[in-house]
């Protein structure tokens, strides 16, 4: 008969067994997670790197080829146009996101919510859509600039070369600054005015002094994204840039055009500057950044002005408007029999007889990977978040995993694209001499690579999300869980999981959406045969099909507005769920 002191220690010897098992899976998973980074982003992009400085042969030529595309005058113009085309999105698209945000929060003008759903309708089009509506409305065969306002002057615009990809691109982007000036400009203290109303400061210097300095890091935040956005778009240029060559088309001519790998690498590396220091001084913009909101703080009062609130709805509505006659033309152009010469509507266009797009197999193709994007991009994202953010073993490691998922904000599509052509592509790899065997060699050309790229594009705004939605969770569900032996996996399941719901549904919605949008990602990566319907959009308005391209981005559009709206029912009944379980 045993004692209760042999009963104690062989309890005690049990719970050592299982703590040292759980020890040694969480390392276990650490080293995965730190291994699979390496495998889909660190390697890849390595290997991009190693390219840039090779000829053709392989062989290391230093900066060779940095001097060959700076000393070709072509290539430095793509260069410059665009730095140009960045700069002028830049300034117009923050400008009317700061002012347009500004106007829903700070004014009592009514439709609010309309004006919000409208200035985000563009995250749901792939960009192409937006180049292509703009030849819908302002082309040579116009809606505006052949139709009823063809008297109008100043409206034949030149559309076709910077003109009309700074007009994409700032439709484009105009949702990402909105975002971001929104949240900024919601985060102010009402006491702040108060005082400068007393001590009589003017309206002029208040916002100067006290609106400016409270959303600093939003503007930066929102003029760095922009920036690095429409500096790598690829879409925009493709469909309207006629012969005006930004970097993003000159990285697919050197590649697929003149297969000169070499200087496709190099002109990778230099798209990826922009981007890689606008992700840095964003990094320095937040560590500084002061809160500006706290316990005591009162929410901004609107006061009454008529005046005010009359110019505020007359600039949004001109905003939606020009918004909403985009996405009205495309839907038109994809409609009738032949724009404009016989405008009776018809649905031949949406049966995508195209031997350019694949018709409707492109977008089942699309609907595949954007599933299976969502589907893996949120359960390993959310996965490795909770290792980075909830386990207490390899801290190190850990913090180490936190950086290769910030790294990508700062890798453009188009060079993610490429250094999977470059990794995946080779059987054999060769570095400093020695050749290496290439175990992921069978990824290349599948399902599978498409997949992947997509989740390591997008991963980083997803990590964010569950980043913060585990940041609010008590920590003390952990240590009891650890206390009464409890394996963390189960805790994982049954406490975390559940209570994240919502943030692993926006996950899979973000996932999802991007998917079917992305060209950059994947116009390296597909195969004949398994196209995309982003691609085909492309293929198609190359052809000449713009019809049918405009009957694919609006299928598009519906699919990831159908999506949208599934989100938010789902999402709005399990908040009510929970709101019910906690009146109980």
């Amino acid at each position: 008969m045993q004692s209760v002191g042999e009963n104690t220690f062989i309890d005690t010897t049990v719970k050592d067994k299982h703590g040292n098992e759980e020890e040694w899976l969480q390392r276990l998973l650490i080293i995965l997670m730190i291994s699979s980074f390496f495998i889909i982003l660190l390697f890849p992009l390595g290997t991009l790197f190693l390219k840039a400085f090779q000829n053709e042969d392989g062989i290391f030529i230093g900066l060779d080829n940095f001097a060959k595309y700076f000393a070709t005058p072509a290539l430095v113009q793509s260069f410059q146009n665009t730095l140009f085309i960045a700069s002028t999105t830049t300034a117009i698209a923050v400008t009317l996101a700061f002012v347009y945000a500004y106007c829903l929060v700070r004014t009592n003008i009514k439709g609010k919510t309309f004006f919000r759903y409208t200035a985000l309708l563009a995250l749901f089009a792939p960009t192409m859509m937006h180049g292509i509506g703009l030849i819908y409305l302002f082309g040579n065969q116009g809606l505006i600039t052949k139709g009823f306002f063809d008297t109008i002057p100043g409206m034949n615009i030149d559309l076709y070369g910077p003109v009309g990809i700074i007009m994409a691109e700032v439709i484009y982007t105009f949702p990402q600054a909105f975002l971001i000036m929104l949240v900024a400009l919601n985060g102010s203290d009402y006491r702040l005015y108060e005082a400068a109303n007393t001590l009589g400061v003017s309206k002029a210097k208040q916002f100067i002094t006290i609106t400016l300095s409270s959303v600093k890091y939003g503007l930066i935040s929102s003029i760095l994204v922009v920036f690095s956005l429409s500096f790598t778009d690829y879409g925009a240029p493709k469909v309207i840039g006629g012969q005006y060559n930004v970097l993003a088309t000159e990285v697919y001519k050197q590649v697929i055009g003149q297969q000169k790998m070499e200087m496709g690498a190099a002109v990778g590396l230099i798209l990826m500057l922009p981007a890689l220091l606008a992700f840095i001084v964003d990094q320095m913009a937040q560590r500084k950044q002061v809160s500006y909101v706290s316990s005591k703080s009162i929410p901004y009062q609107i006061s009454k002005s008529k005046r005010r609130d009359t110019i505020a709805f007359f600039f949004c509505s001109l905003v939606s408007v020009c918004i909403l006659a985009l996405f009205v033309a495309v839907l038109l152009a994809s409609s009738v029999k032949v724009w404009p010469y016989d405008m009776s509507l018809t649905f031949e266009n949406f049966k995508l007889k195209s031997y350019t797009g694949d018709g409707f197999s492109a977008y089942k193709n699309s609907l595949l990977a954007a599933g299976l994007t969502a589907i893996f991009g949120t359960i390993f994202t959310f996965i490795y978040a909770y290792m980075i953010e909830k386990l207490r073993e390899m801290r190190s490691l850990r913090k180490f995993s936190h950086l290769l998922s910030i790294i990508p904000l700062a890798v453009p599509g188009l060079v993610i694209g490429l250094s999977y052509v470059f990794f995946f592509s080779q059987a054999q790899i060769k570095i400093l001499g020695v050749t290496f065997s290439n175990p992921f060699h069978f990824l290349y050309g599948t399902i599978a690579i498409i997949v992947i790229a997509n989740i390591i594009h997008f991963y980083s705004v997803a990590y964010v999300t569950a980043t913060t939605a585990l940041k609010k969770l008590d920590r003390e569900f952990e240590l009891v869980s650890e206390s009464m032996g409890v394996p963390f996996y189960k805790t994982f399941f049954t406490i975390t999981l559940p209570m994240c719901l919502p943030a692993v549904l926006e996950m899979a919605m973000y996932f999802f959406v991007n998917s079917m949008v992305t060209v950059s990602a994947v116009i390296f990566l597909y195969t004949a045969d398994f196209k995309l319907s982003a691609i085909s959009i492309v293929n198609m308005d190359d052809a000449g099909n713009t019809a049918s391209a405009a009957a694919m981005s609006v299928l598009i559009i519906l699919t990831n507005i159908i999506v949208r709206v599934l989100y938010e029912t789902i999402t709005k009944v399990i908040r009510q769920k929970h709101s019910t379980w906690q009146s109980k």
